[in-house]
Parts: structure tokens; C-alpha cells; sequence
């Protein structure tokens, strides 16, 4: 049997994919009002944005330590390998629980093999390390060397490129402070971030979403591999035509073909707003992997 790929709601992979590639997504919990959600599951993405555009601050909590264990168990039935592949531990506890859930899972199922990777990654930064490992167990190669390739994409591979409109939702949550998000938003200052080891760091300012959308194309030129087949992620925070935009110059001035276009999942949304938009592709760090004529539709690299 192949290996089976894992991960969780962070990932923002569109549904066609997810079923494409039979990726199991583990959904994160969302509260709106007080009550409590299932990503994916009893709230979609839309309603949590509906939610934000009311002007309710809607939170996010761990995958569930019971979907976790369901899944786990499901598998070492069947006598099935996984691996996991978590969202950033520097932004939510989830990976540690999952290594704990696949700890006490191994103490009833002693041959069940998991693999749990810290991706360091979010959104289609995560998801494209999903989406690799799922082809390359598509196409039916060792286990071994695909927990190795996503091991190594989760060492800062994985570029991740992104503005966001509303400084606000950065102030709540610690990421700068009353002061630049009143003033950055009086004078339309629009950060750039990245990150880096798992943290989502700004590391520049610019004036207006037009110039934050050509530096973003200018971060992609500097830092992606380079190849116009690479796959290159587009996330946006319910602004559709933005990331349209984006994604025209991306191809226009740099050459690329294949995009996976998607809304920020509500993992991401309940941190940084309305408004936002992300890049991300693959790096120089590690050489491209041979994949073969099964990842010609959708290769990653």
C-alpha cells in the first residue's frame, strides 16, 4: 500500500486536489460567537469570512485531539504507513499534540508506522509540501524518500511572500504595534512579511497594494527556484481579483504556468483580515526532485 499523506485544514489546498491526490485534511476549530466549529466540516471558509466582514472576531483552536486519534487509528487497521504533515508548531500547538496522539496510538498498535513533520510552513507553503508528497506516493515511490523530501521542504524550502491590508489583526495578535498599525493605516502602509523557521516575520513597508503586489513579484523573482514549471501558490483573504492580478504579472513578467489559486483557509483569516494576498514557491535550498511522468499534470517543481 502506498504511504498514506496527512495534514490539517491549515493547509488551504482547493478540494479538487485534496481529492485528486487523497490527501486526508484533519480540520482545526473555529469559534464564531462563542461556538464552536469544525474547519471544513460544519463552517466553510465563506462563512468565516462573512463573519470577519460583520465585524466579529472569529478564533481558531487545535485539531482535536479525537480526530486526530480516529484517523490514526483508521489506518493502523489497515496496517497503513503515514506521515503527517503539521502546521508551523510556531503558530499553533498542534504538532506537538499530534506527536502525542501517534506516541499512545504506537503503545496499542506496535507495528502502526507515523511519521509526524513539522513543516514549519502555513497555507499553500504547507500545502505544496502536502501536495509533493502525495504525488510522489501517487507514483508509487519509497516511503523512505518521501518523508525525507518533505522533510527537507519543511527547512525553509518553501518560500512564503505575503501583505496583508488590515494592521489591526497583526496588533492582536503581537505582530506590531497600536502605533504603526493606527499610522500604517491613516498613510495605506502595507507590510511585506515572510517567513522564516516558522514565524510569520514583516520585514518591509511599501506604499499602497500596488507596490506591495510589485515587490511581491520582485521577492518571487529573487528567491523562487525558477523554473517556469514550478508550481507557484496564490492565496488571497476574499480578494479575488488581487490575487488574479498577481498572478497575471507572475506569469507575464516571470514565465509561470501553473498556479494554484486560492482563498486564505480560516485557519489564516482569523489572524490577519480581510484584504490580504501570498505568494508561494519552491526555492534553490534543495535540488528538484526526479518524479517522473506522474507529475507532469501538477509537479510541484
Amino acid at each position: 500500500m502506498t504511504l498514506k499523506i496527512i495534514t490539517d485544514s491549515a493547509c488551504d489546498l482547493p478540494d479538487d486536489l485534496i481529492q485528486k491526490y487523497d490527501i486526508d485534511v484533519l480540520p482545526f476549530l473555529v469559534y464564531v460567537d462563542d461556538k464552536e466549529y469544525r474547519d471544513g466540516v460544519n463552517i466553510t471558509t465563506t462563512e468565516v469570512y462573512d463573519a470577519i466582514h460583520a465585524g466579529k472576531i472569529p478564533t481558531t483552536g487545535q485539531v482535536p485531539m479525537d480526530a486526530i486519534a480516529t484517523t490514526f487509528k483508521r489506518y493502523a487497521d489497515q496496517g497503513r504507513q503515514c506521515l503527517y504533515l503539521s502546521f508551523s508548531s510556531k503558530l499553533s500547538g498542534t504538532y506537538n499534540t499530534v506527536r502525542l496522539v501517534a506516541q499512545e496510538m504506537k503503545k496499542s498498535f506496535m507495528n502502526f508506522q507515523v511519521t509526524v513533520v513539522d513543516t514549519l510552513s502555513g497555507s499553500l507553503g504547507q500545502g505544496l509540501i502536502a501536495l509533493e508528497a502525495a504525488q510522489m506516493a501517487l507514483a508509487g515511490m519509497d516511503p523512505a524518500a518521501i518523508i525525507e523530501r518533505a522533510q527537507k521542504r519543511s527547512s525553509n524550502n518553501v518560500e512564503h511572500i505575503f501583505s496583508v491590508d488590515d494592521l489591526g489583526y497583526l496588533h492582536r495578535g503581537g505582530r506590531v504595534s497600536y502605533a504603526s498599525a493606527f499610522l500604517g493605516g491613516l498613510l495605506q502602509v502595507k507590510p511585506i512579511l515572510h517567513v522564516q523557521d516558522g514565524l510569520m516575520i514583516p520585514f518591509q513597508k511599501v506604499r499602497g497594494k500596488n507596490m506591495a503586489i510589485k515587490r511581491i513579484v520582485e521577492l518571487v523573482k529573487e528567491r523562487s527556484l525558477g523554473h517556469a514549471d514550478q508550481i507557484i501558490g496564490i492565496t488571497h483573504a476574499d480578494d479575488a481579483p488581487v490575487a488574479e492580478q498577481l498572478k497575471a504579472m507572475l506569469r507575464d513578467t516571470l514565465g509561470y504556468q501553473k498556479f494554484i489559486v486560492n482563498l486564505i483557509g480560516s485557519v489564516l483569516a482569523c489572524h490577519i483580515g480581510i484584504g490580504g494576498v501570498a505568494v508561494f514557491a519552491v526555492n534553490s535550498k534543495i535540488p528538484a526532485a526526479n518524479l517522473g511522468p506522474a507529475m507532469e499534470e501538477h509537479g510541484v517543481l
